[in-house]
């Protein structure tokens, strides 16, 4: 095949994943999927569960249970204890979720980006500006979430969570096709913002941004669970202390977290674009106390 067909059959297969994934009731079917994965009859749970390895690389060899009641439960599913403990070192921030890595770097005053070429702004993705210029030349990181990986997310430090804003939106498929080729699309999707703050002082805030097929985003620390039947706009003021390594909550099905954190943070070796990592491995650096002075 010539160099020229190649990139014809590439484009013609994206064109058909774009095609599948987002030209379609995307709400529609997100609000079925939510009630479809709660049926718990075991032919239904049996043959969703097969569908789902059938096209995904589904591993389910570290989950705690061994048989689940419907498909949320299987989405949702705990891990047996400790297989993934937090990087011990108190100048770590660590991954909050297991995830491909995407597009990270330094935040441009307060533009940062979802892929190579593809802008977007804190403004647009926070909606409150106080939080925008705590963060106004940070540094963010993408976390995806594959459909197939553990679902819940955890506190990547000794942190308290003060504020929790839901920010209503629709439910753009989040992979690479889609972040190519939808303009600001973190910015259009339903999304929760987490605001925290270090025992130290820094500011950091995961922004969990749901997806298609993702029916809500829970948060055990507030006992609700937040999706498009949450009613108007839903901000939550809290003082919830985490210790890192907490469970936080989860997703169902996979989505993306990013994550907002100070300009003198670091990010650590093994912080790879396209590479995998797994929650409690190290995410961010802290510069020392010394160093800042």
């Amino acid at each position: 095949m010539t160099i020229r067909g190649l990139i014809s059959a590439l484009t013609q297969q994206e064109d058909l994943n774009f095609l599948l994934t987002n030209r379609i009731p995307r709400a529609a079917l997100t609000r079925f999927m939510g009630w479809f994965s709660k049926i718990e009859q075991p032919q239904i749970r049996d043959i969703s569960i097969a569908c789902w390895r059938l096209f995904s690389d589904l591993d389910l060899s570290e989950a705690r249970q061994t048989s689940f009641k419907s498909l949320h439960d299987c989405f949702t599913r705990e891990l047996r204890p400790g297989l993934r403990p937090p990087d011990p070192d108190p100048s770590v921030v660590v991954s909050p979720c297991d995830a491909i890595i995407g597009a990270h770097g330094r935040i441009q005053d307060a533009e940062l980006f979802q892929i190579k070429g593809a802008p977007y702004s804190l403004p647009d993705l926070l909606g409150d500006p106080a939080l925008v210029e705590q963060h106004r030349n940070g540094r963010f990181v993408t976390l995806r979430l594959m459909s197939s990986m553990y679902h819940r997310f955890h506190a990547p430090h000794d942190c308290r969570i003060e504020r929790v804003t839901f920010i209503h939106g629709d439910v753009w498929n989040v992979n690479p096709i889609a972040l190519k080729r939808v303009e600001r699309l973190f910015c259009k999707n339903e999304r929760a913002v987490l605001q925290a703050r270090l025992a130290t002082g820094e500011a950091l805030t995961l922004v969990p941004v749901a997806a298609i097929l993702v029916a809500s985003i829970r948060l055990h620390f507030l006992d609700v669970t937040l999706n498009a039947r949450t009613k108007g706009p839903a901000a939550f003021s809290c003082d919830a202390s985490v210790r890192k390594g907490d469970e936080l909550g989860w997703f169902e099905h996979g989505s993306t977290i990013i994550v907002l954190a100070p300009g003198d943070f670091e990010f650590c070796d093994d912080v790879v674009e396209s590479a995998r990592i797994f929650a409690g491995q190290p995410l961010f650096r802290k510069p020392s106390v010394r160093s800042r002075v």
